[in-house]
């Protein structure tokens, strides 16, 4: 469609004036006006540029969002960018070299992101904005549209989840360190010291697994970070960087996921540091993942532990709680498989774990609601 001209545009005042008799037959005229009354009828703010950065048009919402009005836009005789977009909040000027938004127009190219807009009583407001070149008949480039709206909720949202997030993680680690001083008190005087050392890892572990978590909001966590994670207690004590070979991509895992596997790769590791791999110089553990789709489609991690190296293993008289954690409660928490082999020359370990789909907070609870 041909860009409107400044003469075809009306500001919010002219577009609800009564319209010359003169034009009300014309079939511009009422295309005009139509285009008109959808734009200031919108709720995102719509700017036209022309090709020296000059504001042409500017609808309702963008008069609301800015302070200004057309006309004195039009009257500044300056790139929009100098008017609404013309300082850092920090005070420093904000060159119209930098900006993103005008980049649109010389690149020739659709630019999305955010900025921070100043508003005509001198306040900064963050803005997302789409800006993309307007082309002519010809395709030659003759201005931008600018889509913008105001995010200051959506940021004013974000960083109360946010304090909440860490308020949680906080009261989490309260809790923790709770447990274990009742369980100090508990088993003083009762318990072998190794036995303690043992309860107080898991309670690490678990805490590091929070860790993960908070750093993104308890909406998911990188796989590579959970496993870092999981394994740097024993890895940075070990100064042959060549003990452990880390292979897989990475991916986000739902945060139950995130929690039960810091905990399984922490009893894996334990074992191996203690009867293992890794309780002898020449051990060595190699962890390999994958991240596939099955025949419905559904996303697996498989994930391999791997021993060699060590004292030769034969299969335990009894089950421990880190076998029992790995074959048990993967499989009835997220439908997967666990299995531990004692081979002569190492432990190995596989697993697999269908990956929940990622979603906002509570999704999949209500998703599950809705089923029964």
């Amino acid at each position: 469609m041909p860009v409107p001209t400044r003469q075809s545009f009306k500001s919010s005042a002219s577009a609800s004036a009564t319209l010359p008799t003169l034009r009300r037959g014309s079939e511009l005229f009422e295309t005009e006006r139509r285009l008109n009354a959808v734009l200031n009828n919108a709720s995102v703010a719509i700017f036209l540029m022309d090709d020296r950065q000059h504001c042409v048009y500017m609808n309702r919402a963008a008069e609301l969002l800015t302070g200004f009005g057309l006309d004195e836009v039009v009257a500044r005789d300056c790139p929009l960018h100098d008017i609404v977009h013309h300082t850092y909040p920090d005070g420093r000027p904000f060159p119209l070299a930098d900006c993103a938004i005008d980049r649109a127009f010389p690149e020739n190219n659709q630019e999305k992101g955010e900025e921070v807009f100043v508003h005509k009583d001198g306040r900064f407001y963050p803005v997302g904005f789409t800006a993309s070149p307007i082309r002519d008949d010809t395709t030659k480039i003759i201005g931008t549209i600018i889509e913008v709206r105001d995010i200051s909720e959506e940021k004013a949202a974000a960083e109360r989840q946010r304090l909440l997030t860490n308020e949680l993680n906080h009261r989490v680690k309260n809790t923790l360190a709770t447990v274990q001083s009742i369980a100090a008190q508990t088993f003083r005087g009762q318990t072998d010291p190794a036995v303690r050392q043992v309860f107080d890892a898991r309670i690490a572990a678990l805490s590091n697994a929070h860790n993960v978590l908070t750093d993104a909001n308890w909406e998911s966590a990188g796989l590579r970070s959970v496993i870092d994670r999981a394994l740097a207690p024993h890895a940075l004590a070990e100064p042959d960087a060549e003990r452990f070979r880390l292979t897989g991509p990475d991916t986000r895992l739902h945060p139950k996921v995130a929690v039960t596997l810091s905990m399984a790769l922490h009893e894996l590791m334990t074992n191996a540091s203690k009867y293992g791999a890794l309780s002898v110089p020449t051990g060595r553990v190699t962890l390999t993942w994958t991240v596939a789709h099955d025949d419905s489609g559904a996303e697996h991690l498989g994930l391999i532990w791997t021993e060699s190296g060590g004292p030769s293993v034969s299969e335990p008289t009894r089950k421990g709680f880190g076998s029992r954690l790995i074959e048990r409660q993967l499989p009835m928490e997220f439908d997967g498989s666990a299995t531990i082999t004692y081979a002569p020359t190492g432990v190995v370990c596989q697993i697999d774990i269908p990956l929940t789909a990622l979603g906002w907070h509570g999704q999949d609870v209500v998703a599950g609601r809705s089923a029964e």
